[in-house]
């Protein structure tokens, strides 16, 4: 990397102060209200979804990832795959709050002729890495990222953020396998553990638990977290280890935010009216 990247770490804040975790809270809280917004005007579901990755991508882009909205295809740059795709409001959200497009394009989230479809499509808008909404490629796209990195002597990161439900995919647990044998230091998955999927609780539905040990037992270096704490969440994205990747699982709430929504799976596919929109801004609004 030339002196002028501008993925050079002079020009891209690395990592946030301690004290600048109120400002991403409330970074957090916007994103929220954001993405309430998005789905009652698109009439789109997976709303509880997008509500409980919100702080791991907050944390993910303004505390970690070393990239230029300005250069978006910077060969340098850090990676996300965000691999939860139908959670694609909340990407969008951040993505759009981050300055990679304006603001006001995700009034268009959804709509016939818009770029932000509901499940993402790359290089639709800056910052979308990959196509991801068909669950369980997440992983594989983001470990060969990392093992493309390696080989042309890039050092960047790649993050590949999943839900727990997508852990019952078996192309997961290749990806698994896999990483650990190439020794790919250089990448992190994070697991939003919300504990729900589509139909159900996830552990009921296959048996996900001890969802850390599963990890290391394929020869990851294991965390557990706070999926809501952003601090911890930075620290946790800035662990790496000389010859192994990295999972956290980042324990969240679904529909987090928005106390009629919180752990309730029904908001899984509903929609909110106006009534709950409003009633869900504004309980935001007073967070």
């Amino acid at each position: 990397m030339s002196a002028a990247s501008p993925l050079d770490p002079s020009h891209t804040p690395l990592r946030l102060a301690r004290q600048a975790v109120g400002d991403l809270t409330q970074i957090a809280l916007t994103l929220r209200r954001e993405v309430v917004g998005m789905s009652f005007k698109a009439r789109a579901p997976h709303l509880a979804s997008a509500l409980s990755c919100i702080d791991i991508l907050t944390a993910a882009y303004w505390g970690v990832l070393r990239i230029d909205p300005q250069h978006p295809r910077d060969p340098a740059r850090d990676r996300l795959v965000f691999s939860k795709g139908h959670a694609a409001s909340a990407l969008y959200a951040v993505l759009a709050h981050r300055g990679f497009f304006p603001v006001k394009e995700l009034e268009s989230f959804g709509r016939h002729g818009g770029r932000l479809a509901e499940q993402p499509i790359p290089f639709a808008v800056p910052g979308v890495e990959a196509a991801t909404g068909s669950l369980g490629h997440g992983l594989s796209l983001g470990v060969g990222m990392a093992l493309a990195g390696r080989i042309k002597k890039i050092d960047h990161r790649v993050v590949v953020v999943m839900g727990d439900g997508e852990c019952n995919e078996g192309s997961v647990w290749e990806a698994a396998m896999f990483a650990p044998s190439a020794k790919l230091a250089n990448l992190t998955v994070v697991v939003d553990y919300n504990k729900w999927q589509g139909t159900g609780r996830s552990q009921d539905i296959l048996s996900l638990s001890p969802l850390r040990e599963k990890w290391q037992s394929f020869g990851w270096h294991g965390v557990e977290v706070d999926g809501h704490d952003i601090a911890g969440l930075i620290d946790a994205l800035w662990l790496q280890q000389d010859d192994q990747p990295v999972a956290i699982i980042a324990h969240t709430t679904k529909g987090r935010g928005v106390s009629f929504m919180e752990d309730d799976n029904n908001w899984h596919y509903r929609v909110p009216d106006e009534r709950e929109c409003q009633m869900a801004i504004q309980e935001l609004e007073k967070a």
